[in-house]
């Protein structure tokens, strides 16, 4: 079972991959689903035809953009167990949010890469730091705004030094 969503709507699916039928908000649908292409499908549902684009993936988020016949819609696609995390809300436990940066072992500042008031994105490179004669580039763990710098170039830090702090 599926919950997709796009703009206000709401639509539950649950699909057999070895049938053709299934449900679409609890009414029975038969099915004919075939690969067009890279990123492409042919959907024949209730004898009416659709050509379906996949444009864009974020598997993490689950969320997607996707065309079909010519239009495109935004969508979400949970299973079971994501609605499940959802009405228990537990959904948002992996995205918490980080407030600093710490060092993640003793070294040696070799670059700032970023300054206070700086938007960054996730994996954004933020320091390089030289620790056993190795550099690491330390990259911003989500979004947001650096706050303020705990270091500058060429200082020694220890393992849990504040390095950045996020507003």
């Amino acid at each position: 079972m599926y919950t997709i969503r796009s703009g206000n709507q709401s639509f539950n699916v649950q699909l057999d991959p070895k049938a053709t039928r299934g449900t679409l908000n609890e009414e029975t649908v038969s099915f004919d689903l075939a690969s067009v292409g890279e990123n492409a499908l042919s959907l024949i549902m209730n004898n009416t035809s659709y050509t379906v684009q996949i444009v864009k993936a974020d598997f993490k988020n689950k969320t997607f953009s996707i065309v079909v016949n010519g239009r495109e819609y935004e969508v979400t696609a949970k299973d079971e167990f994501d609605v499940l995390l959802d009405q228990m809300g537990l959904a948002s436990l992996n995205q918490q949010k980080v407030n600093t940066l710490k060092a993640p072992m003793p070294g040696l500042v070799l670059d700032v890469l970023v300054a206070p008031g700086q938007e960054v994105t996730k994996d954004t490179p933020l320091i390089i730091l030289e620790a056993m004669k190795m550099e690491n580039v330390l990259k911003s763990p989500g979004d947001g705004k650096v706050k303020s710098l705990g270091i500058k170039k060429g200082d020694a830090v220890e393992k849990n030094h504040i390095l950045l702090t996020f507003e």
